[in-house]
């Protein structure tokens, strides 16, 4: 226990400020990226699948949002083992790059009308790089923020990259919001929903400047001075971590529901369910996001109250009690009912991904600590994440209920709970330890 609470890393706060901001600015290309594709899914579905049956045309659209998160994982592990070898900041740089030139490619795509079949194809192509690409951006975040951050304060500011997360749904929201006002529908078809793809270029070069002139984070520089043996980081963390991985897995998996049915399905939800029209169902989801955003530096400072068993505790149960009130809200069709719901469940999503953010450093050690945290993050996000809109449209169809994606999200929660507590209390462990 002595090493676990070992001396917070000598950071000063000029210096945690631009590894904040370098951070942010990446995850924002990321999750940027992510959003616009949710926000536009209905458009995508009429461009890029066949005509003729619209719910079938979303369905698949959202199947390859989904198919796109069967490549983080081996992201998460590719990078991850590059983190805990050469370093945080190099790989950070190469992801935020990748990434931002997938979701240009996607702006560049021709559409079903020009070339058919392979229309579909190249979009899937595209979200698998970029979801290739995303496997090694959060989790590597994060941990470069906390191995930063001191450690009674990790949560704290740890809580500024999901600050970032939603931001950049609020952005990507604003942007479509805006396109819609200033745009007809026939714009919009013949071009407009491409400009925000385009957007990624310049924002993917800002964030590879930023993470190219940082420094190492001080957890990794005192790894690489140690004398070790070489360590294979994923033999070690499925051969060492596996009960960690598994409880934080289950955990991760209503963070991973949670955001996105609050981010990208809300808004569908919105329009086909409730039958909000596009812009209602965007300012309601932009109103929700800028609350979430406003939300994460006060739930990082109730986490590092409180601890993190406690949070977790607060998440699950505010996605029990929340969620159905929720749904119920955001399918009346109207924009402040719409926007209340959307606010509800970005309580229990918030607390969720700001603990989440913490934990995947603190249960790892340095020599590991990127693979591992990579690794489980995009497992639980790749079945329960990147499926979410997909499931919950076809639970709808299939049902006709069209509370049906709320149980599931409880469903899911009690699960998170069970694993969540089954983790160790973590919040005062410095992230420099070194396990034997």
């Amino acid at each position: 226990m002595t090493a676990a609470l070992a001396d917070s890393p000598n950071v000063d706060p000029a210096t945690l400020r631009k590894v904040i901001a370098a951070s942010a600015i990446g995850n924002f290309v990321e999750w940027f990226d992510f959003a616009v594709y949710g926000f536009l899914a209905v458009t995508i579905a009429s461009l890029f699948f066949p005509p003729g049956n619209a719910s079938l045309a979303l369905l698949q659209t959202f199947a390859v949002f989904a198919v796109s998160f069967a490549l983080r994982p081996l992201g998460g592990i590719f990078f991850g083992i590059l983190g805990d070898r050469i370093g945080r900041k190099r790989v950070l740089a190469f992801t935020v790059l990748l990434m931002a030139g997938a979701t240009t490619l996607i702006g560049l795509l021709p559409t079903y009308a020009s070339i058919g079949l392979f229309a579909p194809l190249l979009l899937a192509l595209a979200r698998c790089a970029q979801g290739f690409s995303a496997g090694g951006e959060y989790a590597g975040a994060c941990a470069f923020v906390m191995e930063h951050a001191p450690t009674e304060r990790k949560a704290r500011y740890g809580s500024f990259v999901p600050v970032s997360t939603f931001m950049a749904f609020a952005c990507a929201a604003a942007l479509v919001f805006g396109l819609g006002l200033l745009l007809s529908e026939a714009q919009m078809q013949a071009w407009g929903w491409r400009l925000p793809f385009l957007i990624a270029a310049p924002l993917g070069l800002v964030g590879l400047y930023m993470r190219l002139h940082l420094d190492e984070s001080p957890a990794f520089r005192a790894l690489a001075a140690r004398p070790l043996a070489q360590h294979s980081p994923l033999r070690e963390t499925l051969g060492s971590h596996g009960r960690t991985i598994v409880c934080l897995s289950a955990f991760i998996s209503a963070t991973a529901l949670s955001f996105y049915m609050f981010t990208t399905y809300l808004t569908t939800y919105m329009q086909v369910v409730g039958g909000a029209s596009r812009p209602t169902a965007l300012l309601a989801s932009l109103m929700a996001l800028l609350f979430a955003a406003a939300l994460c530096p006060f739930v990082g400072r109730y986490s590092d109250w409180v601890g993190r068993r406690r949070t977790i505790l607060t998440a699950c149960l505010c996605l029990i009690l929340a969620v159905y009130p929720a749904f119920m809200l955001a399918g009346s069709g109207q924009l402040l009912a719409s926007a209340l719901g959307a606010m509800l469940l970005a309580v229990g999503a918030v607390t969720c991904g700001v603990v989440t953010a913490v934990l995947l450093s603190e249960q790892f050690p340095t020599r590991v600590r990127y693979t591992a945290s990579a690794f489980t993050y995009n497992l639980a996000y790749t079945i329960f994440g990147g499926t979410a809109p997909l499931i919950a449209t076809w639970l709808i169809e299939l049902s006709g209920q069209r509370m049906a994606p709320a149980y599931y999200l409880i469903a899911i929660a009690v699960l998170a709970l069970v694993g969540g507590l089954s983790l160790p209390e973590s919040s005062k462990r410095s992230l420099n330890y070194q396990p034997a």
